[in-house]
């Protein structure tokens, strides 16, 4: 197996993007383990040789998948809390989009999420990444609570208890849809229980 290669020239990293995503996404439609590089060569369109220029094997592919997929999950999120101004009048309307934005973007890659989520309990990287991502979400919402001056106390374990409870949801809406459970009022106790945690201003 020759050098791993870097792609220099807008056509190549847009190979190398596509490779990506396909691989990404053939792993997450089949399984990881029913997937190999010769069949992500053939689903991307490219020669299995070009593969070898780019990735070491399917699991370096799958890893940059999961760490674009990550960015997109998150993204929306951090895009409602960095262009929004937020204080105690408009927070409950914030909080309803970040469940919405939430909710689409699991609906949208079901598949895959269905995939990581077993992934990252056996692969320890994969793990890693989604932990990581869920670092990052939890320390931008302290520090747009902190800078709109809500209340600090025991803010982060308040802020993992938060992202907890609305990743539950999602998964509730999404993956399973028990029948008995009214998914309008499951939101909006969620809701209350997020107010009551951080709608109370620091004073000194």
């Amino acid at each position: 197996m020759g050098e791993i290669r870097e792609p220099m020239k807008k056509s190549s990293i847009e190979k190398k993007n596509k490779i990506i995503e396909k691989g990404f996404e053939l792993i997450c439609n089949n399984g990881y383990y029913n997937v190999n590089c010769c069949d992500i060569a053939k689903y991307a369109g490219v020669s299995t040789g070009i593969i070898y220029q780019y990735f070491k094997d399917k699991k370096d592919i799958f890893i940059l998948g999961v760490k674009n997929y990550a960015n997109n999950i998150m993204f929306p999120m951090i895009d409602i809390l960095d262009n929004t101004h937020i204080d105690i009048d408009n927070l409950e309307n914030i909080l309803n989009k970040m469940l919405d934005s939430f909710i689409k973007t699991h609906k949208i890659s079901k598949k895959a999420h269905e995939e990581l989520m077993a992934m990252s309990h056996i692969d320890k990287e994969i793990g890693e990444i989604f932990a990581d991502g869920e670092i990052k979400m939890a320390n931008k919402i302290v520090e747009v609570l902190k800078y709109n001056n809500f209340n600090e106390k025991d803010i982060n374990e308040n802020v993992h208890i938060i992202i907890g409870l609305i990743d539950k949801f999602c998964h509730e809406v999404v993956y399973h849809q028990h029948k008995n459970i009214n998914y309008d009022v499951m939101k909006k106790k969620i809701i209350e229980i997020t107010l009551s945690l951080i709608n109370k201003k620091t004073t000194d």
